[in-house]
């Protein structure tokens, strides 16, 4: 990565640039009902966005992730969602995204959490140590785009639920 990248705690200030980047990152994706704006403004509303990170390069917005908790059927705590994760697109394939990951992961483990989920692309996510865990289901989603990874080595048995706010659509 070639950039002068600066990854920081999101600020009320960054509200609109975060919005931008995660419509401009998912506009084209045909997997996308175009609606993690919607989920990153609901999990704000709901004071469940545990931490969300913004990339800037020169004062510029350019990525964003979210960390919100999630449940798990078999009462384990301390586990989240990763996800939206978003990057303009001219600045995508550059590193902007893995920094933003390592960095929330770096931090959710400062918060000593057990672990975290999230549901993406295959190829993508393993390279970060996440992988397919058949004690773990997220109803409705397929099994190989459905990820965990434990940083305590202890995987729970049940169901994820994620935040309400993952249903929102405007």
């Amino acid at each position: 990565m070639n950039l002068k990248l600066t990854i920081r705690s999101e600020t009320v200030a960054d509200v609109t640039a975060i919005t931008d980047v995660t419509v401009a990152a998912f506009k084209s994706l045909k997997i996308s009902n175009q609606t993690e704006h919607f989920i990153i403004e609901a999990l704000r509303a709901a004071n469940a966005l545990s931490i969300s990170l913004v990339a800037e390069v020169d004062g510029r917005v350019i990525g964003h992730i979210a960390f919100s908790p999630l449940t798990i059927s078999d009462g384990t705590r301390g586990w989240y969602a990763l996800g939206p994760v978003s990057v303009l697109p001219e600045f995508q394939r550059q590193g902007v995204g893995k920094a933003l990951i390592n960095e929330g992961l770096s931090r959710l483990r400062e918060l000593h959490a057990g672990g975290c989920c999230l549901v993406g692309h295959p190829d993508y996510y393993r390279k970060f140590g996440f992988r397919n865990v058949p004690e773990l289901v997220c109803e409705g989603v397929p099994p190989e785009v459905f990820f965990a990874l434990s940083f305590d080595g202890h995987i729970p048995h049940g169901v994820v639920t994620f935040h309400e706010a993952f249903t929102a659509n405007g």
